[in-house]
């Protein structure tokens, strides 16, 4: 079978996307691919997230936070940040995802809003709500552990 000629062939979009949760999170490219086509279609129905075509390509995520390339058709950028917001939880997990930035190759993206140093996350006892309690610290951000959860802060709240 003979390739398209280039003109004719689809042009595309990668977001370099952060993704943050709760230090225990057990998250997957499956489960965030599901949850953004869910988000998709709850926003711009099925022929609208048809028309995005969203695709994750790379998802790696470890100790609350990670990071994920997700392909969009050229043209549809803004409606595929919209979708990229609407995701706000995963396998019960609240998220927290930002576009870092936009490419037009795979490459680009991963060397541009991928690749930057990450933000080493250590595990300590922190003095909160008039008690010792374990947290994990990911500078400013500090997960303190309260029950069963997390409860989110920064360095000045404990």
């Amino acid at each position: 079978m003979k390739h398209l000629p280039k003109h004719l062939r689809p042009r595309w979009r990668y977001l370099g996307v952060a993704v943050e949760s709760w230090p225990d999170a057990r998250l997957s490219r499956g489960d965030f691919q599901r949850e953004l086509w869910a988000a998709a279609r709850g926003l711009l129905g099925d022929a609208g997230s048809a028309e995005l075509d969203l695709s994750v390509y790379g998802f790696e995520f470890a100790d609350g936070t990670g990071h994920a390339v997700v392909r969009t058709r050229r043209g549809e950028v803004e409606r595929a940040r919209a979708a990229l917001a609407c995701v706000d939880a995963m396998n019960g997990y609240p998220l927290g995802v930002r576009v870092r930035g936009v490419s037009g190759t795979v490459r680009a993206c991963e060397e541009k809003y991928i690749r930057s140093p990450e933000v080493p996350s250590e595990e300590r006892n922190v003095a909160f709500a008039d008690a010792d309690r374990r947290a994990v610290v990911r500078s400013p951000r500090v997960d303190a552990r309260v029950g069963d959860g997390y409860l989110g802060g920064t360095e000045l709240d404990i």
